[in-house]
């Protein structure tokens, strides 16, 4: 027996009453999945933290925080180590830049005002195996020529002066002090 009701739907297969049924319940089954989800409340909660961001990047343009891409970056005006300014970025509810493009490469070189800087890279757990500070590890990288080198103890690295506007990377000893780049994504 052919049910019309269903062709445009189902195309020209003949049904009988047990697969309608069959499908019925596979309605239901899909029903429970969604049941008890309220997609107005939803809709709050989505624009409740869309107003709690942007009150958050305001704040943070206020403090001195400055807006590129989807992050905010701060600079800091006073020098300290490695660890010291990683635990500062820490206190401020974000952690050491991670670069991840030329693009913000460019953005940090600019920010930094031909200063040296800290950067949120270490090779501090394993010699030679570059990490970000969110323990992801290097990919695309922007050293200067010869670099990183490891003279020394040089665990950290810095975006420092050099005549390539681009690859300004270099490891550095962790404990010199510096000014330091924090980065919060929003």
């Amino acid at each position: 027996m052919s049910l019309s009701v269903y062709d445009d739907v189902i195309g020209s297969e003949e049904m009988n009453r047990g697969d309608t049924v069959e499908m019925v319940e596979d309605i239901y089954e899909s029903a429970d999945a969604v049941r008890g989800h309220d997609p107005n409340t939803e809709m709050e909660d989505t624009n409740t933290m869309r107003i709690l961001k942007t009150q958050q990047a305001d704040k943070a343009v206020r403090d001195g925080w400055i807006y590129f891409s989807s992050s905010l970056y701060y600079i800091s005006t006073e020098e300290k180590s490695w660890t010291e300014s990683r635990n500062d970025c820490r206190k401020r509810g974000a952690d050491l830049v991670i670069i991840n493009s030329r693009e913000e490469q460019d953005f940090i070189n600019t920010l930094r005002k031909d200063q040296w800087v800290w950067i949120g890279l270490s090779d501090g757990e394993r010699e030679g195996v570059w990490k970000w500070v969110d323990g992801s590890e290097l990919i695309t990288g922007f050293w200067r020529p010869g670099e990183p080198n490891s003279l020394g103890e040089e665990d950290c690295a810095i975006t420092d002066i050099s005549s390539d506007p681009v690859n300004t990377w270099n490891d550095y000893p962790c404990n010199r002090q510096l000014v330091w780049i924090c980065e919060m994504r929003i």
